[in-house]
């Protein structure tokens, strides 16, 4: 949402385009606009149309399904983001668990048969259940394998420090969400100036929508609505508007690429297997890790007799 784009669009800070709500939806239950679709009675020909009117038709219809589209992949990398924090929050002590459980079932085979290849796998689980320091240890989890930890990030921005309470925000904080992203989304902007701050805006929306705070999101389109008006737009020449188009194409093939890197992600293929109850899945696995280990205490037991 940062890059910069020849052109303007023609949206007003109190202005917010509706939703189609008939238009199929996709992950997280989004409805975006279709391409090339334009809401009803702007823009409609009339005899004296101007030449660059069909033009600015084409560009208002790409704007805005290139904003529906993004918010569509930045609800389900959200979704992606929380699955898998809330997965190693909830379910790390089970697989650490399961590991300590494969490590002395396998010490007590090998104690019991003298073998030496079950020695050696001994040897091997064991090793599995003590790994050598990690870059969070070395750092006292001021990074990660990923650079600076939010955790971090957070105390030097300021900000307070919370993990989400579900995978999938609530109804409101998701129409919250869609309903700022449409208003103040950065590729509205008719200059660098009001671009920055609608970037700065949607960075602040973006944060709040993926900890589910329905109630900062309430407070930022308040903050939005008092916020200043940029000037009447005025008509572009057809070269800008050609421009325009070309960079919203650009645009819509980047964020498809980044969309399917998210869905082919390991996580994101767990989440299309359940699409409307993210949540859920993760329970199911909770469940099934759950079995796992009382299936390997009972073997360990059983050695130990």
């Amino acid at each position: 949402m940062t890059q910069d784009a020849p052109g303007g669009a023609m949206t007003r800070n109190d202005e917010a385009t509706p939703v189609d709500q008939t238009q199929p939806p996709v992950h997280g239950g989004e409805t975006p606009v279709q391409d090339g679709e334009a809401p009803v009675g702007v823009g409609e020909p009339d005899a004296q149309e101007r030449p660059e009117a069909r033009l600015e038709r084409a560009v208002y219809a790409a704007e805005h399904a290139l904003i529906e589209y993004e918010i569509a992949l930045e609800t389900f990398r959200v979704e992606v983001e929380n699955f898998s924090r809330l997965h190693h929050q909830k379910l790390g002590p089970v697989y650490a668990r399961l590991d300590e459980l494969d490590a002395q079932i396998a010490e007590a085979r090998a104690a019991r048969t003298g073998d030496p290849e079950d020695l050696r796998r001994a040897q091997e689980a064991r090793a599995a259940v003590m790994p050598m320091p990690g870059v969070e240890e070395l750092f006292h989890g001021w990074m990660d394998s990923d650079g600076i930890s939010t955790e971090a990030t957070a105390m030097l921005s300021g900000r307070s420090v919370r993990a989400p309470k579900r995978v999938r925000p609530s109804e409101e904080a998701r129409r919250l969400y869609r309903e700022l992203a449409r208003r103040a989304h950065p590729d509205l902007a008719q200059d660098e100036t009001e671009r920055a701050r609608r970037e700065e805006f949607i960075t602040r929306v973006n944060a709040a929508y993926a900890l589910g705070d329905a109630e900062h999101l309430r407070e930022l389109s308040a903050e939005w609505d008092a916020g200043p008006v940029p000037p009447e737009h005025q008509s572009s020449a057809a070269e800008e508007l050609y421009a325009r188009l070309e960079w919203l194409s650009q645009r819509r093939e980047g964020l498809a690429a980044l969309a399917q890197e998210l869905e082919e992600s390991a996580i994101g293929s767990m989440l299309r297997m359940a699409p409307d109850d993210p949540d859920r899945l993760l329970e199911e696995i909770a469940e099934q890790l759950l079995a796992q280990v009382a299936e390997r205490e009972r073997e360990l037991a059983g050695l130990l007799e």
